[in-house]
């Protein structure tokens, strides 16, 4: 897959235009796919994107799009069905296309077969929402996919795990610190938790609240 992508995107609402101006701003190429015309006017206005109005799971419409030559095509309306149907046929139309599909919750598993990824939105925007609610001492990377929870914690004074370096420190099996106090390095037996200091963590959902326990008390 090269770097630089030619992208169909289905779908020009919130998810879709959002996601179509941070690949703008990464230098892709974009064709938005919208059957409002008053969305299509709106993108068009940004200038991120060729945007063409209609149903983006009509076969002459991914033609137009310019299927055939796309890198990817990225289902992202807020209907699921549509967006495994307008994936399917792309890939039926340019077999060697990627394909991205928005999904609900319940479908995470169901759609994994017919597509090479699944996103589901609503729970990198829970997470945001999250972390602006418990303030800074925890924080939690949206965009990370799966079930792998990537955190940003920062150590208590008085925490079992506290003043103690890695090698001293019991962490449930599923825990894994990247990073050392600044960032700049990926995290040894001898880094040394401080408090006051963050640190990104890659924990399995059934151990976080026993690896916060150690690091916050």
């Amino acid at each position: 897959m090269p770097s630089h992508r030619n992208v169909i995107i289905a779908g020009g609402g919130r998810v879709g235009f959002q996601t179509a101006i941070t690949l703008d701003d990464r230098g892709h190429d974009l064709t938005v796919v919208e059957r409002d015309p008053d969305r299509c006017d709106v993108i068009a206005d940004e200038y991120v994107a060729t945007v063409i109005q209609g149903d983006a799971s009509n076969p002459a419409i991914l033609e137009q799009a310019g299927v055939e030559s796309a890198d990817v095509v990225a289902g992202l309306t807020g209907e699921p069905g549509l967006n495994l149907a307008v994936c399917m046929e792309a890939a039926e139309m340019a077999p060697a296309i990627r394909t991205v599909a928005r999904i609900d919750s319940r479908g995470r598993e169901a759609y994994g077969r017919f597509v090479d990824e699944t996103v589901f939105p609503e729970d990198a925007g829970a997470r945001v929402a999250v972390n602006g609610i418990e303030g800074s001492d925890v924080r939690t990377l949206a965009d990370v996919t799966g079930d792998l929870d990537v955190v940003e914690v920062r150590v208590q004074e008085g925490a079992p795990a506290a003043n103690k370096a890695l090698r001293e420190v019991r962490f449930p099996t599923g825990t894994l610190v990247v990073s050392d106090d600044d960032g700049d390095r990926v995290a040894g037996p001898e880094t040394t938790l401080t408090p006051g200091k963050h640190y990104v963590i890659a924990v399995e959902p059934d151990v976080v609240d026993e690896v916060l326990n150690l690091l916050r008390g």
